[in-house]
């Protein structure tokens, strides 16, 4: 599945606010469902709000708790639901900070309903034993981590620790948060089957059984439309994935 990533594309001024549900209305009618915020995005969460309107009950809402204060995250907590409907789908510790003392309230905010699964998530692989150490409590549901040809750590531990635990795994970066793009000649991509160098990427991460969803973030309706149709293609083939981290290694 491909979804919707809102890092450094939703924080939108009220003015700009049209992008934002233009990306949904184009992502959401190529087959997205999944969207992805968090309070440290500034306003996109409420931007993200807004552009979902009528389609709440569609979207699988991915979210973060992201304070050391557990106040503060329940500040926070309280403000998603507010924006969300009363509830949160998927909500996540934002970069591992407190996991300890967030665990304990969203523990029982699940038991209510408020929260359906529970998460974590880190961007850097020298965080990723403490993320072993949270995966293994058998406490949480799912974790989000970068995944692309030129992030691959994750291969080592993380992976093969989430499916043995039964765990999902959310793809963040799957363009490198830019450095992969805007990529080859396209020429070079039709043994790949696909019309974009993104769709390629994104097909290389979710050619990996271990992962669920990879959340692009993007501001362009055409971009977020391919984007979304890449979740509907077949796994790549052996062969096909070498070839993109052979594309990739060029960049």
């Amino acid at each position: 599945m491909v979804g919707l990533g809102t890092w450094s594309t939703f924080d939108l001024s009220r003015q700009q606010e049209h992008v934002a549900r233009e990306v949904v209305d184009v992502a959401f009618a190529a087959g997205t469902r999944l969207v992805d915020s968090s309070p440290m995005y500034g306003r996109a969460e409420s931007v993200l709000s807004r552009a979902l309107g009528e389609r709440r009950s569609e979207a699988i809402v991915a979210t973060k708790i992201w304070t050391r204060s557990v106040d503060e995250g329940r500040a926070q907590f309280r403000a998603q639901l507010g924006l969300f409907d009363g509830r949160v789908d998927i909500e996540q510790v934002h970069n591992l900070v407190a996991w300890r003392e967030h665990l304990e309230w969203l523990e029982r905010e699940r038991d209510r309903g408020t929260v359906g699964l529970i998460g974590a998530t880190h961007y850097s692989p020298s965080a990723f034993a403490e993320l072993s150490e949270i995966m293994e409590a058998g406490r949480i549901h799912a974790v989000q981590i970068p995944y692309n040809p030129h992030e691959r750590e994750a291969e080592r531990e993380i992976l093969p620790l989430a499916d043995d635990l039964g765990l999902g795994i959310i793809a963040m970066r799957p363009f490198g948060e830019g450095s992969l793009l805007p990529g080859p000649d396209p020429r070079r991509l039709e043994p790949l089957g696909v019309r974009t160098w993104a769709q390629a990427l994104l097909r290389w991460t979710l050619s990996d059984p271990r992962i669920h969803v990879a959340i692009p973030a993007t501001r362009d309706p055409v971009h977020a439309r391919d984007n979304a149709e890449a979740g509907s293609l077949p796994p790549l083939e052996p062969e096909q994935r070498l070839l993109v981290e052979k594309l990739a290694a060029e960049l």
